[in-house]
C-alpha cells in the first residue's frame, strides 16, 4: 500500500530508507521545538503554547507536503522569520504579538491565492537553471555555516567570525565543539562506507558520546551558561496552554498600528517567506535530482500550496511563519525521495508534543555534523555551473547568490542579489531577450524592497 501511495518503486527507494530519512530530517531540525518557544517567548507569548503550536503546525504542513506533493520536505516555524516577529515587529516596532500573528495569517492567505493562480510556480520556473545551481550551492554553504555555529566551532570575533578556543570553558563549550568534530568524522566515515542511515547514526553516536562525557565529568552542565544535562527527562506537557495562543491573531487591535504600517509588516513576511521557500525547494530539489530537463519541479504547485496552508494554520495556532526547512536536505542526503519521509517526520512532530523534553534534549553539537556534511554534499552542484568567459553573465549571478547566502545569513538575500545581477548583466551585455519578463519584474521588486522595506 505504501509503495502505491508514495510511488516508492518509481523513485527507486523503499520503506526503510524513507522512514530513516524522515527520522534524520526530524532530528536535525528538532531544535526548533526548543528555539521557537524561546524566541517567541521574548515577545510575550507562552513558551509551552508556542511549542504545541509549532509541533501541530509542523505536522499539518509536512503532512500536506507529503500527501499532496509526495515530496520529502519538512516544514516548521522558520528561523529568521520568528526572530523578525519577536525582535523587530514586537520589540522594535512595539506592536503586540497578536498583530504580528495576524500579519502572518494575512501573508498565508496571500500565498494561498498566489499558489492557486500559479504565480509562485511561475516565479520558480522563471529562475534560470544556472542560477538554480548557484542557489543549491549557496544553501549548502549556508547549511554548513549554521552547522559550524550550532557546533560552537564558529564564534563571534573582531573579524566577525573565527574558530572557538577549545581550552577556554573546556568543560562546556570547548568539549561540545570537540564532540561535534568527532561526530563529523564518525558521520563521514559511516557515509564513506555507505552505511544506511549514516547521518542518523552519526547524530545518535555523537549524542551518546556526549552523555558519556557527562557521566565521566568531562562535560559539566551549567544552566546559567546555557549548557544543560544531555540526558532526557520525562515530563508531562500542559496541553491547556495552547488556548493562550490559539486564534489570538483574530483578537489583534490594529487601531494603534495603522493599515500602512500593517501592510509593511505583511510585505516583509511575504518577501522573506516567498524566496526562502523557493530557495529551499530549488536547492534541495536540485540536490535530489528531482528537477526535469527544463529545471522545473513537477510537484511545485502542491508543494507551494502546502507551504501556504501551513503558514496560515500556524498563525491561527500561535506560531510564526511556517516554511519549508533547509534541513530537509539532511533527509534527502539520507535517501529520502518521497512523501513517506515527510509523513515520518510529521508523526514525530506530533509525538514530540507528548515527549518534548526528550526531543529537546538532543544537543546541537550532535546535529551540527549532519548540517556540515549535507553542506558538502550540496556543494557538488557547483560543477554544473560553467565559469568560462562566454558564460560570465550567467555565472557571476550564480556566484553572488552562493556567497550572499552564508555571508548575509539569508537564502532570500542570495536569491535577490542573484536575480538583480542576472538581469542587469544581461542588459549590459545586450542579451535582454534571453531574460524572461518575470525576471525583470522580480528584479524591480527586489530593488524596491531594498529601497523601502
Amino acid at each position: 500500500m505504501l509503495n502505491k501511495l508514495f510511488k516508492l518503486s518509481e523513485n527507486n527507494t523503499n520503506v526503510k530508507t524513507e522512514v530513516m530519512a524522515g527520522v534524520t530530517t526530524f532530528m536535525t531540525m528538532a531544535y526548533i521545538l526548543a528555539v521557537n518557544p524561546s524566541v517567541l517567548g521574548s515577545a510575550g507569548m507562552d513558551p509551552t503554547a508556542v511549542l504545541l503550536a509549532t509541533a501541530i503546525a509542523s505536522f499539518i504542513g509536512t503532512a500536506c507536503m507529503a500527501m499532496w506533493a509526495n515530496l520529502p520536505f519538512v516544514l516548521s516555524a522558520g528561523m529568521g522569520l520568528n526572530a523578525y516577529l519577536a525582535y523587530t515587529v514586537v520589540q522594535g516596532y512595539g506592536y503586540s504579538w497578536q498583530v504580528a500573528l495576524l500579519a502572518v495569517f494575512v501573508e498565508g492567505l496571500i500565498f494561498i491565492a498566489l499558489s492557486l493562480t500559479n504565480v509562485r510556480e511561475a516565479i520558480f520556473n522563471a529562475i534560470p537553471v544556472t542560477l538554480k545551481h548557484g542557489v543549491s550551492v549557496g544553501i549548502g554553504l549556508f547549511i554548513a555555516f549554521i552547522g559550524l555555529q550550532n557546533a560552537g566551532l564558529a564564534v563571534d570575533a573582531a573579524t566577525l567570525v573565527t574558530i572557538t578556543s577549545f581550552t577556554e570553558n573546556f568543560h562546556t563549550s570547548g568539549i561540545c565543539a570537540m564532540l561535534a568534530l568527532v561526530g563529523l568524522m564518525i558521520m563521514v566515515a559511516l557515509y564513506i562506507y555507505k552505511v544506511k542511515g549514516a547521518i542518523l547514526f552519526g547524530i545518535l553516536i555523537t549524542w551518546g558520546l556526549g552523555m558519556l562525557c557527562e557521566v565521566t565529568g568531562i562535560y559539566v552542565p551549567d544552566g546559567a551558561a546555557g549548557y544543560y544535562t544531555l540526558f532526557p527527562t520525562l515530563g508531562m506537557t500542559d496541553f491547556s496552554k495552547l488556548s493562550m495562543t490559539l486564534g489570538q491573531c483574530f483578537n489583534a487591535d490594529l487601531s494603534a498600528v495603522g493599515i500602512i504600517n500593517f501592510a509593511v509588516v505583511v510585505l516583509s513576511f511575504l518577501f522573506v517567506d516567498l524566496f526562502d521557500t523557493l530557495g529551499v525547494l530549488v536547492g534541495v530539489s536540485t540536490k535530489a535530482d528531482m528537477l526535469d530537463k527544463d529545471g522545473r519541479l513537477p510537484q511545485i504547485k502542491p508543494a507551494l500550496l502546502s507551504d501556504a496552508v501551513a503558514t496560515t494554520a500556524g498563525a491561527v495556532l500561535g506560531t510564526s511563519t511556517v516554511t519549508t526547512f533547509v534541513e530537509s536536505a539532511s533527509g534527502v542526503a539520507a535517501g529520502g525521495r518521497t512523501g513517506l519521509a515527510g509523513i515520518t517526520a510529521a508523526v514525530l512532530f506530533l509525538i514530540s508534543m507528548f515527549f518534548a523534553p526528550i526531543f529537546i534534549a538532543i544537543p546541537s553539537f550532535a546535529t551540527a555534523p549532519a548540517l556540515i556534511l549535507v553542506g558538502f554534499l550540496m556543494l557538488g552542484t557547483v560543477r554544473e555551473i560553467r565559469f568560462e568567459e562566454d558564460n560570465m553573465v550567467k555565472a557571476i549571478p550564480a556566484y553572488l547568490a552562493i556567497i550572499a547566502m552564508p555571508l548575509f545569513y539569508s537564502i532570500s538575500e542570495g536569491i535577490s542579489l542573484g536575480i538583480i545581477s542576472y538581469v542587469i548583466l544581461h542588459m549590459v551585455a545586450g542579451k535582454r531577450k534571453e531574460v524572461s519578463p518575470l525576471m525583470y519584474v522580480l528584479a524591480v521588486l527586489f530593488i524596491l524592497k531594498y529601497a523601502f522595506l
